[in-house]
């Protein structure tokens, strides 16, 4: 009565305004008083489209080759800025409440847990973050001894917020009897106790450019290394320009720019087919990655390889563009790929080892000074070059010279094993042949010519069917033990699988903002499922396979995907920061009988970036032991149908932040 007693003194015209205001005002503060967990601003949980029960979880799939995991939104305890100086493009707005980098002490608090009831479709919907008492209980009852995270201490030379663990043991170089076939840039890890320490921030570092933006230009201060600049400045490979790099497409072969270069090779060999008969290429000593970035124009997918060596930071360059990237060096130990998977190799040596990771039929591009110039060590190399060649049967399909005078030769490795019983000497001689397992993890160089596989009937390896349609079949090579290990209705249920969970669970119940994410890394990639369910995304994904777990990673390569062998009791051949989202599913239970959880979550936080994204599948107990753990690195995190923890990473680091030790 009084409520309206008041509007009966305003006129019409201004009545419905006070009505508004006064129904704003009302509903303000019931959001203000409400205790609805919901209301969090970290993350969001629409209702489940997978399940009908309001209680039963995700139905668990066994691993290790159908993995499921859901990743969350939360947002960063510092917004960094692009280059117009507001927030990063995409990024979700920093919360009042998120927890800001502790520059007081330098171990962190114990994280005190936010938790809130189960939603309708059975998600626990709550965050959890830095604070004190509740965390340390946590890790407590799950038997977990949350360390005083520190700084990593690194050897003399060493950057500390370049640390790689196995590449930068400085006391295991110093004990090397040889460094003739490069053993110092292969990986020397160190023994227990492995690094549980923390990577610092470069001075200046900022979230990377978004992509397609990144492949261009980069922030100078997240690699902050201008070596490159001085060193090929003749070869338009990088350009230091103000607050950035700039990367104008050259190359030590390809001066007038990569798109001429590989428009080049597709006029010389038709057949190649950019995008269709050729998928996944291998570039060998890749400079800063460029002929593999412009590919991707062409539904090309490139694996970028060189080693960390006096050409300063060039596969951290590549990876903080958004390229496929990956630190190897063919010294004394295969690469960690399976036989036969690449469709192209793009340049590099010794060709032996290349011979056996290139599929059959594929092709191998040669461009360097011996094929176009006419000095006395140039025809010397060429001459060498022949002779091998011819020595492992490859024939020369093409050799030409673009108009600047650059010349490209292309060579095919053969199909089926005639050319090889036929030789006049047996040099190389043939590898035997091979039974059970053979991952190339750790193992040695072959000193043999690795046979293609042939049927009864004498035919060779076939050619998987044109992208995209390759992608979802589990095209069977007869020297992939992966192709009779594993049934096709098992690789078809696999995809329908994370077609479906990545559908709609992925991108609509879970606010990862996507458009920020570039670089994922897939720690148990299984048959690819997860990287196959986000291919119309602009984002690229590194399968790895555990090297004790079966073999499915040629079944990845044939699908025109690319992958690795890894151990991650061990650190992984990439750089600090270089990866969006890290996402395990169903392997932390078995990685924790030979390593300890700690120095796992320091491997993820070491490749993950700072406002980025871990994802975790497991079982309700490991959850529990890994959450305290990254709670007490100052991630937010998340605990979803007692089965998936989504963590997003902070800028959060130790007080006692170094760059260098000399």
């Amino acid at each position: 009565m009084a409520i309206s007693s008041a509007l009966s003194f305003l006129s019409d015209r201004k009545r419905p305004i006070v009505v508004s205001v006064f129904l704003f005002l009302l509903s303000s503060l019931f959001l203000l008083f409400s205790p609805a967990p919901a209301a969090l601003p970290f993350f969001s949980f629409p209702s489940s489209h997978l399940s009908s029960s309001s209680s039963s979880p995700i139905a668990a799939t066994p691993p290790p080759l159908t993995p499921v995991s859901v990743p969350a939104n939360a947002s960063s305890p510092e917004t960094p800025v692009d280059a117009s100086g507001g927030s990063n493009a995409g990024a979700t707005a920093p919360t009042r409440d998120a927890p800001q980098p502790d520059r007081s002490r330098s171990t962190p608090p114990a994280a005190v847990g936010v938790r809130g009831s189960a939603g309708t479709n059975g998600t626990s919907r709550g965050v959890s973050a830095g604070g004190d008492g509740a965390g340390a209980a946590a890790a407590a009852a799950a038997g977990v001894a949350v360390p005083s995270w520190e700084v990593c201490e690194v050897g003399k030379g060493v950057v500390a917020a370049d640390y790689i663990p196995c590449l930068d043991n400085v006391k295991a170089v110093k004990a090397l009897k040889s460094l003739r076939h490069m053993e110092h840039r292969e990986r020397h890890c160190p023994t227990a106790p492995r690094p549980r320490c923390l990577v610092p921030l470069p001075t200046g570092y900022r979230s990377p450019l978004p992509w397609p933006r990144s492949r261009d230009m980069i922030w100078y201060n997240n690699v902050p290394h201008p070596k490159l600049v001085e060193y090929k400045k003749d070869q338009n490979w990088v350009r230091k320009s103000g607050n950035y790099f700039v990367f104008p497409g050259g190359g030590t072969q390809f001066k007038a720019g990569v798109t001429n270069y590989i428009r080049f090779i597709q006029q010389i060999m038709p057949n190649i087919e950019w995008g269709t008969h050729t998928r996944t290429v291998l570039d060998v000593g890749c400079g800063v990655a460029s002929f593999g970035g412009y590919l991707l124009d062409r539904n090309v997918i490139t694996m970028s390889v060189a080693p960390k060596d006096e050409h300063e930071a060039q596969i951290q360059f590549a990876l903080e563009r958004g390229i496929p990237a990956l630190l190897a060096v063919i010294g004394t130990q295969k690469l960690p790929f399976p036989d036969n998977s690449f469709d192209v190799i793009h340049c590099g040596k010794p060709l032996l080892e290349l011979n056996r990771v290139l599929r059959p039929g594929g092709y191998y591009i040669w461009s360097a000074t011996p094929v176009y110039r006419r000095g006395k060590r140039d025809e010397d190399d060429w001459n060498a070059m022949v002779t091998l060649t011819k020595s492992i049967c490859w024939r020369t399909v093409v050799k030409s010279k673009d108009v600047n005078r650059i010349g490209v030769v292309i060579y095919q490795k053969p199909t089926s094993n005639s050319c090889y019983f036929e030789r006049k000497q047996n040099e190389p001689p043939l590898c035997p042949s091979r039974e059970g397992s053979h991952s190339p993890w750790y193992a040695p160089l072959d000193s043999c010519l690795l046979l293609p596989a042939v049927s009864s009937s004498g035919e060779g390896n076939s050619w998987p069917i044109s992208w995209p349609e390759r992608l979802n079949i589990k095209y069977s090579t007869i020297s992939d033990n992966a192709s009779t290990q594993f049934s096709q209705e098992k690789f078809d249920s696999d995809t329908k699988h994370w077609k479906d969970l990545v559908s709609e669970v992925y991108f609509n119940e879970f606010a990862v903002n996507w458009s920020t994410v570039r670089n994922v890394m897939d720690m148990n990639a299984g048959f690819g499922g997860f990287a196959a369910s986000l291919i119309h995304k602009p984002l690229w994904v590194m399968n790895v396979v555990p090297f004790d777990h079966p073999e499915a990673l040629p079944i990845i390569f044939n699908r025109g995907l690319i992958g690795v062998y890894h151990d991650w009791c061990e650190s992984f051949n990439t750089y600090p920061r270089t990866y969006d989202l890290v996402h395990m599913s169903y392997l932390l239970q078995g990685l924790t009988n030979r390593c300890d959880i700690i120095e796992v979550a320091a491997e993820i936080d070491r490749i993950l970036r700072p406002g980025k994204w871990f994802v975790l599948q497991d079982t309700e107990q490991v959850i529990r032991k890994m959450d305290p753990v990254l709670r007490s690195l100052h991630y937010r995190t998340a605990i979803v149908k007692q089965q998936f923890l989504v963590a997003r990473k902070g800028f959060w680091r130790p007080y006692s932040a170094g760059s260098e030790s000399r």
